[in-house]
């Protein structure tokens, strides 16, 4: 490192449960971002079955503890990590890992958030500093511990003026809202690609809808997508966060294929136009980053239901697929420079919190 720049690389391994994107950045923690790498890392059948498994138990938990099958599943997916680490630097240095490891169980209402994956073990084994754990201190100190990419939004968007609404479409969605003034606003809007990937799974064996070929074919059900979306959760002020299993399939269970992709397309658009009305102004445009921005129908029904322009992050120079790695090498950085990665206005917690715990090798 020179001069205050650090080379970081992130790890990321969403909700989605496809794979590990990994990210390889200089930055200073603050405003300056230089993208050096990325690569994503598929994972095995049998690993996604691990870790479904490993949501089934901890849904069962009151609170994170010993499992044997959760063990092996994050002893499983340290290791992969520690594999895509070295296939992205290929021998060249990094001065921290920033690993945020599989979320299992979010349960910030019972003080807890579950980040599956041993940071000790993968520093270990790398020779680099790794931060992992970056969202128990938030939700220690009161907040929702997601969602944390904000820091992160606030640091790309800086000469793009304001406001400007950034809508991370993964398993779980969620909005940053950065005002001119530099107010930072985020929460979770709702389920994301992770409903619909249930459901294809579930009936045809398909890991996700591509380009939202499936939803295209089908008719959306309004009165049962009214019926999902109208629980209390959408109505309920932010800050708020979700966990991804916080939904089932049980409202859509009576549809056809194609319509019921088609009408969980649809309630993912619509929560998204129920979470605008928590915001403090009507954004001119939706920059989209994550998974979501690849399906076509859902980035159609997002502007009709929403009445505002959908563009992917791509639209403005951004890298949609490595965001979040990039976000977490970011926050590796920040934690380092004891900068806060979470605030009151993005997660809810009383006073910005620094977030994570550095594991040295």
């Amino acid at each position: 490192m020179s001069s205050g720049l650090y080379r970081a690389v992130g790890l990321m391994s969403g909700t989605s449960m496809d794979g590990i994107d990994a990210a390889l950045i200089e930055t200073d923690g603050e405003s300056h971002v230089r993208p050096l790498g990325f690569l994503s890392v598929p994972y095995a059948d049998t690993t996604r079955e691990k870790l479904r498994a490993s949501i089934e138990r901890a849904l069962a938990i009151e609170m994170p503890g010993a499992d044997p099958v959760i063990d092996a599943a994050a002893q499983e997916i340290t290791a992969l990590h520690a594999d895509a680490v070295r296939a992205l630097l290929k021998g060249a240095p990094a001065d921290v890992v920033g690993f945020h490891g599989q979320t299992i169980a979010h349960r910030p209402e019972r003080g807890w958030t579950w980040q599956i994956g041993d940071g000790a073990g993968l520093a270990q084994t790398l020779g680099i500093p790794v931060v992992a754990d970056l969202r128990s201190a938030d939700v220690a100190a009161g907040g929702q511990g997601a969602p944390l990419l904000p820091v992160y939004h606030r640091a790309l968007a800086s000469g793009l003026g304001g406001p400007v609404a950034v809508l991370n479409l993964g398993g779980v969605g969620n909005i940053t809202f950065l005002g001119a003034d530099d107010a930072m606003i985020a929460f979770d809007t709702g389920p994301a690609n992770a409903l619909i990937d249930d459901w294809v799974l579930a009936a045809r064996g398909l890991s996700h809808d591509a380009g939202g070929a499936i939803a295209a074919s089908g008719v959306v059900h309004e009165e049962v997508l009214a019926r999902m979306a109208g629980v209390d959760w959408f109505a309920a002020p932010p800050p708020k966060s979700l966990d991804r299993q916080a939904f089932s399939l049980n409202a859509v269970s009576g549809l056809s294929f194609e319509d019921g992709a088609a009408t969980l397309t649809a309630f993912t658009a619509e929560t998204v136009r129920l979470g605008l009305d928590h915001l403090p102004a009507r954004p001119a445009r939706l920059l989209v980053t994550g998974g979501g921005r690849h399906n076509a129908t859902l980035m159609r029904m997002l502007a009709a239901r929403t009445g505002i322009p959908a563009d992917p992050v791509e639209a403005v120079g951004w890298r949609g697929d490595a965001m979040e790695a990039e976000g977490f090498a970011y926050m590796a950085v920040r934690r380092l420079c004891d900068l806060p990665i979470s605030f009151p206005g993005t997660t809810g917690v009383p006073a910005p919190t620094v977030g994570g715990i550095v594991f040295r090798s």
